[in-house]
């Protein structure tokens, strides 16, 4: 799969542990029973450490460490933060992630996208701090990696075959 990452200084990050659920550097992704079978460019996301622990805000109050709300990572999105420091970028995860342990959420406004958009605006990740739901979903999806082929099935054929029975719907009320 994806070998190491070269950051500043020439220091190599980890390597994705598909197997440990390990992703340095990255943004994660995962569907949503029933709203990605209906919509698959929308699911559950959440930024990794610099060692690749997953943190996620799950829910009201609750920033999750190592286990998102709707199961194992299905994609992701390898960053590569130049002339942010491992510390920096960890820093800014904790930062997010304390923040959002304060707040409601909200499925439309505040949300798991817009904590890991905290996290890359606070580190100022790509030069940016204008970061946002929007960006965030349109990155994952064109640019994120499928963790398996299976993690794409798990993704996609639920709405397939929703769209497969809305055909045959349609058909046969014709």
């Amino acid at each position: 799969h994806l070998g190491p990452l070269m950051l500043e200084e020439g220091k190599m990050s980890q390597k994705i542990d598909f197997a440990r659920d390990r992703f340095p550097y990255c943004v994660v992704w995962t569907p949503i029973p029933l709203l990605t079978w209906i919509f698959p460019f929308i699911g559950h996301m959440g930024i990794c450490s610099s060692s690749g622990v997953i943190y996620d805000f799950a829910g009201p109050y609750t920033v999750t460490e190592d286990q998102m709300a709707f199961g194992r990572p299905t994609r992701y999105w390898q960053l590569a933060p130049q002339g942010i420091t491992a510390n920096e970028w960890d820093a800014a995860v904790d930062e997010g992630s304390r923040e959002y342990r304060k707040r409601m959420h909200n499925l439309c406004c505040d949300n798991c996208h817009s904590h890991v958009a905290m996290c890359l605006n606070l580190m100022g990740y790509g030069g940016s701090g204008n970061w946002n739901m929007f960006w965030l979903g349109l990155n994952t999806f064109f640019f994120g990696r499928f963790v398996s082929v299976a993690a794409a099935v798990r993704t996609f054929l639920p709405f397939l075959m929703l769209m497969g029975l809305l055909l045959v719907l349609c058909l046969v009320v014709r």
